[in-house]
């Protein structure tokens, strides 16, 4: 087993065990008001600027600075303690370091950073160095009772990262935004076994660069894969565009360590167990309110040698759905598959350099990719193929799959310029067997346009497939409104009273947050709810951890 090493760049066979593999270079911050880094954004394209003049006339939407609560009030001896901890360096109160932090990446979270609106910043900012530090600011935050909102990536759409006033209406002492940014480290790889153990705080990027360098890849690509982190994928349950051949983040987690209020948990000794229910599901899903997960040991595979994406055009959903179905339960699953219904294929959202400009000849698109050795990627290309001609699809060729694959981590970009043109555009999800995909996607479909009104476009794709069913993915566009906010709660709340009443999950990889707490209950009944209180109770009994989500 290799122990924690130098750099990814002069990666030794067996480096000296007091060197850790910290990610290539510290991740930069997103702009509070907007997604991702400035110079990726760009104008809406040609074709999406003549769907907004069609479809919802065009506005512009002002972006004010943001109001902050008052100064921190915390107890000066708890302020004074982290500092004794972390060094003053990595106790940051500067209003620039907590605005970042006053929600998360939800359409609703822009709209208040838009108009000013921080309430929910925290009171600090800390920045602990491993677990050991993780642990002691809990304690120390227990003993305040101060609350402690975890924070990696700060990509999330649920509600499940804005703190500050769920901790005041608490009547905690204050919130603590706990940036895992310096857990960075790749620290033990054992390559007989394929684990690797990650740090909480790497991002996406920086954790598959320091896999590469052993020509080693996890294959966990969510849409917010550039500027995520480790521990949100395993604290939301997260599920990657690759998912279809790489499987669910839970899939890949193998063992867990994490500090909470009761003190150190590690979870995973061996790669399958009878030992009782799997505690593991405890903290996968968790989103910080049982405990921060620190570190992960994740299931790892050899890089891939060769792809092959490509597009297809099916008939209808209908035939789009029944081929995919045919390739999960007959296991010739591709790495990636992706169906666009026809709304989003005449839009041609998966390719968002192209929005609004011709789908092509109606039905729908299928994007198959297919990664692995060479001879892996010729077979079961031509597997899923023989299924989807089989069907009725019509081969598009390597450029259609190729378009989706280089633009796959644009579409919160598009969403940006969108919303300053005065257009209201979000996403939700859900998932549901397969007998059950038709009535909840006219479900979820009606209870979205007649909650928004005329000028509402509601798209949806199946972006994750099982043997027994598939998640739906719905973008929704319409006219902003005078009060936008408003009017997608309003929707919001009809789309997941539709989902609950068709059978559906009220979520397949976002987590429940705030946002979808109100809905769980119907999910996982008294019972349920019951258990997850009982676990609040014995693992956060002072109630600092994250308080406000996932537990009705």
């Amino acid at each position: 087993m290799t122990r924690p090493q130098s750099s990814p760049a002069t990666l030794p066979a067996h480096p000296p065990a007091h060197l850790p593999a910290h990610a290539p270079t510290p991740p930069r911050e997103m702009d509070p008001q907007r997604w991702g880094l400035p110079e990726a954004a760009g104008p809406l394209p040609d074709g999406a600027r003549g769907l907004v003049e069609l479809a919802f006339g065009v506005s512009t939407t002002a972006s004010g600075p943001l109001g902050l609560p008052p100064a921190p009030a915390l107890p000066p001896a708890l302020v004074d303690a982290l500092r004794g901890l972390l060094g003053e360096e990595h106790v940051l109160e500067a209003d620039d370091v907590r605005r970042l932090r006053a929600g998360g990446k939800s359409t609703p979270d822009l709209l208040r950073a838009r108009a000013g609106d921080a309430t929910d910043a925290p009171d600090l900012v800390v920045r602990p160095a491993d677990h050991d530090d993780v642990q002691a600011v809990l304690d120390l935050a227990v003993a305040h009772r101060c609350a402690v909102v975890p924070f990696g990536g700060g990509t999330g759409v649920v509600g499940g990262v804005a703190g500050g006033r769920t901790a005041r209406v608490a009547g905690l002492t204050g919130a603590l935004s706990l940036d895992l940014v310096r857990l960075d480290a790749l620290l033990a790889l054992d390559e007989v076994s394929m684990t690797a153990t990650l740090g909480a705080g790497l991002r996406g990027p920086a954790a598959e660069a320091l896999l590469a360098e052993r020509g080693l890849v996890l294959g966990h690509y969510p849409q917010s894969f550039e500027h995520a982190s480790i521990g949100g994928f395993a604290a939301t349950r997260s599920s990657g565009q690759s998912s279809a051949g790489y499987g669910r983040f839970d899939a890949m987690v193998v063992g867990l360590r994490a500090a909470t209020p009761r003190g150190e948990w590690r979870l995973g000794v061996a790669p399958a167990s009878a030992a009782g229910p799997d505690l593991r599901q405890v903290l996968l899903g968790s989103e910080g309110a049982f405990g921060v997960v620190t570190e992960v040991t994740v299931r790892v595979r050899r890089a891939p040698v060769a792809s092959r994406f490509a597009g297809w055009r099916l008939p209808d959903f209908g035939a789009a759905s029944a081929a995919v179905r045919e390739l999960a339960q007959s296991g010739l699953l591709p790495t990636v598959l992706r169906v666009s219904d026809e709304v989003e294929t005449a839009v041609n959202l998966a390719d968002p350099a192209a929005v609004g400009g011709s789908g092509g000849e109606g039905g729908c698109l299928v994007v198959a990719g297919v990664e692995g050795s060479a001879r892996h990627v010729e077979g079961r290309s031509a597997d899923v193929a023989e299924v989807l001609a089989r069907h009725g699809g019509a081969d598009l060729g390597e450029a259609a799959g190729e378009a989706w694959r280089a633009g796959r981590f644009a579409g919160p970009y598009l969403r940006d310029a969108l919303l300053d043109v005065g257009v209201l555009v979000e996403t939700l999800e859900t998932a549901t067997f397969w007998s059950g995909v038709d009535g909840l996607k006219e479900a979820v479909t009606s209870a979205l346009t007649g909650a928004l009104g005329d000028g509402t476009l509601v798209l949806c794709h199946v972006s994750h497939v099982y043997e027994t069913g598939c998640s739906l993915y719905f973008t929704v566009a319409a006219p902003q409104g005078g009060d936008p906010a408003a009017r997608w709660a309003r929707a919001k709340a009809a789309a997941c009273d539709a989902i609950v009443s068709a059978g559906g999950t009220i979520t397949h990889h976002h987590a429940v947050g705030r946002d979808h707490r109100p809905w769980l209950r119907h999910e996982i009944g008294d019972v349920g709810v019951g258990v997850l209180r009982a676990l609040k109770a014995e693992l956060d009994p002072a109630g600092v951890l994250n308080p406000g989500v996932l537990v009705p």
